[in-house]
């Protein structure tokens, strides 16, 4: 898996890693922030960051035209200096008034705009880096490699960004209480109501303050913000580490960084010329990309309903209390120590001397000794339903060998399928895991008959497992189809417009993550069967949309 590939794609691949730790931070506290510092309520936090999010997706479109006619290396470092500085102002703490909101959306614009300028070109850079027809033949695995890079960052961001919060907030003695800033806002405007002034003055008591209400308020709502400022510095911190990583190691990627107008240029100087498509070859490149980017504008309709009714099926319908090996899952260094177990057999088969064996042999063993102890200290856990958002990053990372050694395996067998083929089957996948989920709610109540009988007393609640499950094979859909579905695009644009294209795969992205909320308009009108039904039939039509296409697919990308 790791073997052969050029040094290039590390130094890209955890410059990478290190942008996408910070974003994930930020995003972790993005909305509580917002809701603390600013008061919004739910509904203007989702719109702004709706908004940014369809900013940050859309913006590599334009990113990608740019590179096209400038260079991709020269976004890539112009975006990673936008990003700092935009990441820069919302770590300095403002006041919540006009001017602070101006520097917040200011910083926002910076970091959608840095986003387009790195995020795809970045990855432009690393298919370039496989136009070699030497090294043509490892461009998925290269992909996937990559994409496993993006999942370490996200893995660890919500930890990060947790740990970094309380740590603030412990040193002025608050501790966090998701409760307390919107009932704080609240006491402020005059609009709280008698049950909320209630409860806010338990809530107070609770941390200990002695003050009075106002005071108490005024002061929570400035150290939380604080503490969230705190959180957005390691982002910025991150990217300088990025930016070190692509700058010091930038000798190993170079020779990709050269753009069709830059090997126009080296060929009228004597180098040697890449071959021109047709302009009919170019148009049937860029049909078949855009019929694979409306199959991808499905999938991530479907897969981010972990972000909205997947994570209210963990909120409502979820036991929030497990005990033994079913607790330890939703600690995240328990998941770390399964990443270390499944890598470090990995490379004891795949290691070719005794000492490489010996080191794999104990590492697996250190990790199996670290979960034994884990388990006989473990006790009952209580967990949120946005735990669940960790899983996704650790099967990525966790089933990239797998799927590699898979693919590997099929190759040598003459048998692995082709990118279009891996995407289509990403689709039927995404169908299955949507299954389970329809066959885990077949006995359960409606969301709203739900609402109904948990203020009766009378609710019944599924194991976590169902949910665990359903993230589970829809990883699988996503390693079969994102990784694969990019090394797709950077094979298949046509060389001048390949910035433009790698682009386009974003856009379909965001447009994807805007219609996750066709499912949620559905989640008080009808049954939990009927939405997932829903979602396993869009699946479903999109891989027999895909097969249907596969010849003219498979054809563009011989």
């Amino acid at each position: 898996m790791f073997e052969n590939q050029p040094k290039g794609l590390y130094a890209l691949a955890l410059a990478n890693t290190g942008e996408r730790f910070g974003y994930y931070t930020m995003l972790a506290i993005f909305t509580l922030f917002l809701q603390a510092k600013f008061g919004y309520t739910a509904t203007e936090t989702s719109t702004i960051f709706a908004g940014f999010l369809g900013f940050v997706y859309f913006m590599p479109l334009i990113g990608g035209i740019l590179a096209d006619k400038f260079g991709y290396g020269k976004m890539v470092t112009s975006g990673i200096t936008i990003m700092f500085f935009g990441y820069v102002l919302l770590a300095i703490p403002t006041a919540a008034d006009m001017s602070g909101k101006a520097m917040m959306f200011g910083a926002l614009a910076l970091i959608s705009c840095g986003t387009g300028l790195f995020k795809g070109n970045l990855q432009v850079l690393v298919g370039n880096l496989y136009d070699n027809p030497q090294l043509s033949a490892k461009r998925d695995t290269a992909f996937s490699l990559f994409y496993m890079a993006i999942n370490i960052g996200a893995l660890f961001a919500p930890t990060a960004a947790t740990k970094i919060t309380n740590y603030v907030l412990s040193g002025v003695n608050f501790t966090y209480e998701p409760q307390i800033p919107s009932l704080a806002h609240q006491f402020l405007d005059g609009t709280i109501k008698p049950d909320g002034s209630v409860l806010l003055e338990q809530l107070k008591a609770a941390q200990g303050y002695a003050g009075d209400m106002t005071s108490f308020c005024t002061t929570y709502i400035a150290e939380l913000s604080r503490a969230y400022n705190y959180g957005f510095a390691v982002a910025f911190v991150s990217l300088i580490i990025s930016m070190i990583i692509y700058l010091v190691f930038r000798s190993t990627f170079k020779h990709a960084d050269v753009n069709n107008k830059q090997k126009a240029s080296q060929a009228a100087d004597g180098a040697a010329a890449e071959q021109e498509l047709s302009p009919e070859e170019t148009r049937q490149r860029i049909v078949a990309l855009l019929l694979v980017f409306a199959v991808v504008i499905f999938f991530w309709m479907a897969f981010h309903q972990n972000g909205l009714t997947l994570t209210l099926f963990a909120k409502e319908f979820t036991t929030k209390n497990v005990t033994g090996i079913q607790g330890m899952v939703f600690n995240v260094w328990n998941l770390v120590a399964c990443v270390f177990i499944v890598y470090s057999l990995f490379g004891f088969f795949q290691s070719k001397t005794s000492k490489g064996k010996l080191i794999s042999a104990l590492v697996c063993l250190l990790a199996v000794a670290f979960l034994v102890f884990e388990y006989f200290k473990a006790g009952d856990v209580e967990f949120k339903a946005s735990i669940f958002q960790q899983f996704n990053p650790f099967f990525v990372i966790a089933l990239t060998p797998v799927a590699m050694g898979v693919f590997g395996w099929l190759a040598k067998l003459g048998k692995e399928p082709s990118a279009p083929r891996k995407i289509a089957y990403g689709m039927l996948v995404a169908a299955l895991g949507f299954l389970i989920m329809f066959v885990g709610s077949m006995n359960l109540l409606s969301p709203v008959e739900q609402t109904a009988a948990v203020e009766a007393g009378t609710a019944s609640f599924v194991s976590p497992n169902w949910l665990i499950s359903t993230y589970l094979v829809l990883t699988f859909g996503e390693l079969l189809l994102s990784p694969i579905g990019i090394s797709f695009v950077s094979k298949v644009a046509p060389p001048k417009y390949k910035g433009m294209m790698m682009g386009g795969w974003f856009v379909a992205t965001a447009i994807g993550n805007y219609l996750t909320s066709i499912p949620a308009l559905l989640w008080e009108k009808t049954s939990l069967t009927v939405i997932w039904g829903v979602l396993i039939l869009l699946c479903f039509i999109s891989f027999i949309f895909i097969m249907l296409i596969m010849k003219r697919l498979e054809k563009v990308s011989k």
